[in-house]
């Protein structure tokens, strides 16, 4: 008997048991649905169950279970390909200015953004909290929609979306079954370029950020980050990107709008996608971005270190200190063989949380160690977190071992990131080529001023 037989006689019980339960001799007909039951498992599955799931699978009789490599009967598995050609990025610059790319892939999801060149370090002391406010005011109200039919169509196509604001960029992405491409990139666009700012929405989202706010002190992370740019720039860098409750209280649906129309202009505009085919991708977007304006882009503002700049090339140097919290289990991404975490963690019990983090901006970063300790050891943890930079910074305290963990522990949390097989070569080869005079030569600059501290 089939797999297919078998459960369509089970399923033919309820309707049986059904009718019978409906008699007038309950009792007797009780007694009926049971014998019937008893029948119908009495299948010749049932028969064999005593030789295991995969014996009966096989078609044999014994109680001995075979290897896991045992072929099923009527199980063909399709072969997998010795190569797979790495997809290629498209690119198209329309006449305004704006950028469409895309890229293939064999996933059955795609993923698109419109990333937009604007954030905090364009705002002026009179639209400071603009962009944080922004990001809650995606997918609500347009020229074309109702903020309810944005969230239906949203729904129906069981779609994800997402807003994320930034010190230099602001990007809403999109997510559903490739087959809805079309619908996908029409929403997007639609909420990016024609939000209209109605007041009862914004004032409902002004709440929910000064709530934020009051949650904030629950996260020094967040407000420790803040205060190091606010202590290490001086300029557009040092604006706050965490709005606080004096600024937003300014702000209004005028003031969005002003600071929507000032820099989301074509120029400064990328439509990118993953998982679709380019020319397909174009037809849509297209006629959806052309009618944009071209206009003169505007000077990025300026920004200034405190002290000596660090470039943004210096960044890779994170991946070799690593880090995290004093009670990570271990497992991927935990960290538990990183430099801190040997180095510091396992060894000072007064020590909650060392890491090492970094911000990536266009022209310049920040590179640092985060450390959460108890009030009567913050002198022994600022010691531990100069010790460590001093160690990188000096020949011969980097071993290749360590070097080549780092490199493997970065290329596999980036590429598990993406969610997606196709590799990315070009970052694979950048972090291949980092050698151990990369790390001390880099670790030298990063300490070869004096250090930005907050607390």
């Amino acid at each position: 008997m089939s797999i297919r037989a078998t459960f369509s006689r089970m399923a033919a019980v309820p309707n049986k048991i059904e009718t019978l339960g409906s008699s007038k001799n309950g009792i007797k007909d009780r007694g009926r649905i049971f014998a019937i039951a008893a029948r119908f498992a009495s299948t010749d599955v049932a028969e064999r169950s005593s030789g295991g799931f995969f014996s009966w699978l096989a078609g044999e009789s014994s109680s001995q279970i075979p290897p896991l490599n045992f072929p099923i009967p009527c199980v063909t598995l399709p072969p997998l390909p010795d190569y797979v050609e790495p997809c290629k990025t498209k690119i198209t610059t329309l006449p305004n200015g704006a950028k469409i790319a895309s890229e293939t892939s064999t996933s059955h999801v795609a993923s698109i953004g419109l990333y937009v060149d604007c954030g905090s370090v364009y705002e002026t002391p009179s639209s400071f909290g603009a962009t944080h406010l922004l990001e809650r005011m995606t997918f609500k109200t347009t020229k074309n929609r109702s903020r309810l039919r944005i969230v239906c169509e949203i729904e129906a196509i069981g779609g994800s979306v997402m807003a994320s604001g930034s010190r230099e960029q602001i990007r809403y992405t999109y997510d559903a079954l490739k087959t809805y491409m079309p619908e996908m990139v029409e929403v997007l666009i639609d909420s990016v370029r024609n939000a209209i700012f109605l007041d009862w929405e914004i004032n409902e989202h002004l709440k929910k950020v000064k709530a934020e706010l009051g949650e904030l002190s629950n996260n020094p992370q967040d407000l420790l980050l803040e205060a190091i740019h606010s202590a290490a720039y001086y300029g557009a860098l040092a604006n706050p990107l965490i709005a606080s409750e004096s600024t937003i209280n300014r702000l209004n649906g005028t003031i969005l709008e002003e600071f929507v129309v000032a820099n989301y202009t074509s120029s400064r505009m990328v439509l990118a996608a993953s998982g679709v085919e380019h020319e397909e991708l174009l037809s849509i977007a297209e006629p959806l971005l052309s009618d944009l304006p071209k206009v003169p882009r505007l000077e990025e503002p300026k920004s200034y270190m405190m002290e000596e700049n660090i470039s943004a090339d210096q960044i890779h140097r994170c991946m070799l200190m690593g880090g995290g919290g004093s009670f990570s289990a271990g497992g991927p991404g935990k960290g538990v063989h990183s430099r801190l975490y040997l180095n510091v963690l396992n060894n000072f019990q007064q020590i909650e949380s060392f890491s090492a983090f970094n911000s990536i901006y266009n022209h310049t970063s920040i590179f640092g160690i985060h450390a959460t300790t108890g009030l009567e050891s913050i002198s022994k943890a600022i010691d531990l977190a100069a010790r460590e930079l001093l160690g990188v910074a000096t020949p011969g305290q980097v071993d290749l071992v360590e070097l080549d963990r780092a490199k493997e522990s970065t290329k596999s949390a980036v590429v598990m990131n993406r969610e997606s097989r196709e590799p990315i070569e070009h970052f694979l080869k950048v972090v291949n080529e980092v050698t151990l005079k990369d790390i001390t030569s880099s670790a030298q600059k990063i300490i070869s001023s004096p250090l930005t501290m907050a607390s």
